[in-house]
């Protein structure tokens, strides 16, 4: 499925324009899913946190059992090198993946030496703040003793979808999904954060949700500008009595949430305040941080 009007994709060690096939019919990553991607981004000119989108890929390749072909470094410069083929001034969606070509004799688990791995550059606009329902979802999140949840795993991400779809079908445009211990987790895309009192919190990274880079670099963002950000447990009824919520995420990197089922959310000043800070991160000498 191609994102965007425009692609460009690394493969075999050369770039080609367009939407490249690169899997194979009988290839483990296309029957068994053994597939790990990471997502960054490009826009006006800049790409925040590049090197840890780059780093995590390969950390989700090998919690998956496979031997990375590349490392974090060589990914970031060949997308470095692919943005500056593309000559563009719009936005792009940078996505490194990594899949095993082979099985092991028992057929299930990878061939760790069989890795393969490509890039996509894709254009996809930046949106904007916008109208932003949410709802409840009634599919839950796994753990790590039920799933690689440590991992960008595309396996993963069918359960985000149904999320995302049976929300849409209700009229919400994401929705919060619950771990199994009733504590909210994230949503089918994003990380998420609340307002309360003056306090901002974020669910406390327990091995159901992927701590997020973005959601790692506003926590710093919003500590250093003197913002109280709490990581704790957090149940549905606290998301209904916050003053704010807001989403962060690579696609958009931090939006703020305008409705939570009837529960309305008047203005966001400290969500688009965080906005502010990522814009202002990402536009600094300082594009990428230890987190």
């Amino acid at each position: 499925m191609a994102l965007g009007k425009r692609q460009l994709t690394y493969f075999n060690g050369d770039w080609h324009e367009g939407h490249t096939p690169v899997i194979g019919a009988a290839d483990h990553g296309a029957w068994q899913g053994t597939m790990v991607f990471d997502g960054a981004r490009f826009f006006d000119g800049v790409t925040p946190d590049l090197d840890h989108h780059a780093a995590r890929v390969v950390k989700s390749a090998e919690a998956m059992g496979m031997d990375a072909p590349v490392d974090g470094d060589t990914i970031a410069g060949l997308i470095r090198d692919g943005i500056a083929k593309m000559d563009t001034k719009e936005a792009l969606y940078l996505r490194p993946m990594m899949w095993s070509r082979e099985a092991s004799p028992a057929l299930l688990d990878a061939d760790p030496e069989s890795t393969a791995f490509a890039i996509c550059l894709e254009t996809l606009p930046m949106p904007e703040p916008s109208d932003m329902p949410i709802t409840i979802s009634p599919f839950r999140r796994p753990r790590q003793d039920t799933a690689l949840t440590e991992a960008k795993a595309a396996c993963l991400y069918p359960n985000n979808a149904r999320i995302l779809t049976e929300a849409r079908k209700r009229g919400f445009k994401n929705a919060l999904s619950l771990d199994l211990e009733d504590n909210v987790a994230e949503t089918a895309s994003t990380n998420v954060f609340m307002l309360r009192d003056g306090v901002v919190q974020t669910p406390h990274p327990n091995g159901t949700f992927l701590n997020g880079i973005t959601r790692r670099r506003v926590i710093a963002l919003l500590r250093n500008d003197g913002y109280d950000v709490q990581e704790v447990s957090l149940t549905v009824e606290d998301f209904r009595e916050a003053d704010e919520v807001f989403l962060t995420g690579n696609a958009s990197k931090v939006m703020p949430v305008t409705r939570l089922d009837t529960r309305e959310f008047a203005s966001s000043p400290v969500a688009m305040r965080a906005r502010e800070l990522y814009w202002d991160f990402a536009h600094s000498n300082y594009e990428s941080m230890p987190l």
